[in-house]
C-alpha cells in the first residue's frame, strides 16, 4: 500500500464488525457464548506470538497487519454464517 497508516485503518475498521457480532453472540448466552469467549482470548495470545515471531524473524509491521487482516476477515466469516 502507499500509506503505510492506511492498511492499519482498515484493520481497525474491519475489527469492528468483528468486535459487534461477537457481542451479539455472547449477548445471546448459552454454550455458543462460553465457547466464544474462550475462543476470542485464545485466538488473540496465538495472534500475538505470531506478530511477535514474525517481528523477530525481521518481518515488516505491514506483514504483521496484512497476517490481522486475514484473521479478522475468518472472522468474520465464522461469525456471520
Amino acid at each position: 500500500m502507499l500509506n503505510p497508516f492506511w492498511s492499519a485503518f482498515l484493520l481497525a475498521f474491519e475489527a469492528q464488525r468483528v468486535i459487534e457480532l461477537r457481542l451479539v453472540r455472547i449477548a445471546w448466552g448459552g454454550t455458543e457464548a462460553q465457547a466464544e469467549m474462550i475462543s476470542m482470548v485464545s485466538e488473540k495470545v496465538v495472534a500475538a506470538m505470531e506478530a511477535a515471531n514474525t517481528l523477530m524473524a525481521g518481518g515488516s509491521h505491514n506483514q504483521v497487519i496484512a497476517r490481522y487482516r486475514e484473521l479478522v476477515a475468518a472472522n468474520v466469516q465464522r461469525l456471520a454464517a
